[in-house]
């Protein structure tokens, strides 16, 4: 089970994490939404949303996984060549809620050797709060990044125009948006990025990535 939108009591009982960002970009008055992707670099699902982006003037920012930039370099660098922003994704995807906080900063840590970058997005959204003030502790740059809503598209019992619906129904001015760049979810992603690139572009919005210097 999850929840599409995130709402008050998830602030609540996390403080101190982003979950959105301003509605309009500064210095130009125009809506903005941040498109975000996890779990990548992938060799098919990154290179698409990358021509994807390009094709309508986009920019988002990849949470990457430290294995998978230890595997495809040359994509973690095509991301990075085409001006997005980037964040650690933990090395091995651990869950926070699973895992000891010593094995997860650890995880952390590794992926930051290959990963330049102080926003870090917990693997599930799951990250107790001592592992979060243990991790502010170790790495004082970092700033937690959760999102305004999940698209869905990692959930394989759903169809990618219920994505595309998900996206399109909760997305406001300066909404986080959650997509992935992997194999689960795949074939929703490759529908349903381009749709919302396009609806909201018609719209009048602007896409940018989240800013590393982000507050």
């Amino acid at each position: 089970m999850y929840l599409i939108k995130s709402n008050f009591l998830f602030k609540l009982f996390y403080p101190g994490r982003l979950w959105k960002l301003p509605a309009v970009f500064a210095g130009e008055n125009k809506k903005v939404l941040y498109l975000s992707f996890d779990d990548g670099p992938h060799p098919e699902a990154t290179p698409f949303a990358l021509k994807t982006l390009k094709a309508f003037n986009a920019k988002a920012t990849f949470f990457c996984l430290g294995k998978n930039v230890q595997q495809y370099p040359a994509i973690y660098q095509q991301i990075l060549s085409d001006g997005h922003s980037v964040g650690n994704h933990s090395f091995n995807h651990l869950n926070g809620w699973k895992s000891s906080t010593e094995d997860y900063i650890d995880d952390i840590r590794k992926a930051a050797k290959l990963i330049d970058s102080p926003l870090f997005r917990p693997p599930y959204g799951r990250m107790r709060s001592k592992q979060q003030n243990a991790l502010l502790a170790a790495m004082p740059e970092t700033r937690v990044v959760m999102w305004d809503l999940l698209s869905g598209d990692f959930d394989i019992h759903i169809t990618a125009e219920k994505c595309i619906r998900n996206v399109q129904k909760y997305s406001q001015p300066g909404s986080i948006i959650v997509f992935h760049d992997s194999t689960k979810a795949w074939e929703r992603m490759q529908a349903a990025l381009p749709a919302t690139l396009a609806y909201f572009t018609q719209k009048g919005y602007i896409f940018k990535g989240i800013p590393m210097d982000v507050q």
